[in-house]
């Protein structure tokens, strides 16, 4: 049984390297990416599972995984559902997880370009998640929904986890469709072969334990897009709701 495994890696907050104060506000924030990371990566799963069903393979379907109740996949990915993001977060401030979803190798033999839509419905959902997540930041800030709370003068909680559900989501589309092993861009490429082509690529990303490299290179693609998020960040908060930049991320 082979998997499709997602890994998500964001910066959470602008906390220091050291061991944080554990303060409420850095549990709040923590509990809003948290509940960020958890449903993303439901639906990811949820979305390779049920493209797969549709494509006749019904090995994730049957555990349970065309759902978007978190249980069938936390209790797949125990560790990278739950254990290692919350560790991630109280050590680093960051929040790292993965997960997966099973499919029958031998389907994936039989239908190359059907696995290849599998692969790429994961990134599909996060991406649909994210302009879901811009849409109602702009229709917030347009109508006066999402103004600064009156009491802290920061801007206020339905903004915040619209952004975080913007740019978590942003960032597990854009590092799973890299097309490195094992990462759902490696697979999704098939869908613009031929049969034969396919056939003889799956021999070579089958039969060769690349998966670590993937990995490596895909994690500093990662951490290099998280820099550049921090800058453009503050223009895309401005883009959004056409006020000054100021107003919104001070």
């Amino acid at each position: 049984m082979e998997v499709t495994p997602p890994l998500a890696i964001a910066r959470v907050s602008n906390y220091s390297s050291a061991m944080p104060d554990i303060t409420p506000e850095f549990l709040l924030y923590g509990f809003i990416w948290y509940v960020a990371f958890l449903f993303s990566t439901t639906c990811h799963e949820a979305a390779h599972a049920f493209v797969a069903k549709r494509g006749g393979d019904e090995t994730a379907f049957k555990g349970g995984q065309v759902s978007l109740n978190p249980i069938p996949h936390i209790r797949r990915e125990p560790f990278g559902m739950v254990l290692i993001p919350l560790l991630s977060y109280f050590i680093n401030q960051s929040m790292i997880g993965w997960a997966s979803a099973p499919f029958d190798p031998a389907w994936e033999r039989r239908y190359p370009r059907r696995a290849g839509w599998m692969a790429l419905a994961g990134p599909a959902a996060n991406f649909t998640l994210m302009i879901l997540a811009v849409i109602g930041l702009r229709v917030g800030m347009s109508t006066g929904l999402l103004g600064r709370d009156p009491a802290t003068g920061r801007p206020g909680i339905t903004f915040v986890v619209l952004l975080v559900f913007f740019s978590l989501n942003l960032l597990l589309g854009t590092f799973n469709l890299l097309p490195v092993p094992p990462l759902d861009g490696s697979t999704g490429i098939m869908i613009f072969m031929s049969e034969s082509t396919a056939q003889r690529y799956l021999n070579w990303l089958r039969g060769n334990s690349y998966a670590m490299l993937g990995l490596l290179v895909g994690l500093l693609f990662l951490t290099r897009c998280i820099d550049i998020s921090r800058h453009l960040l503050p223009t895309f908060c401005f883009v959004v709701t056409s006020k000054s930049i100021s107003t919104i991320s001070s």
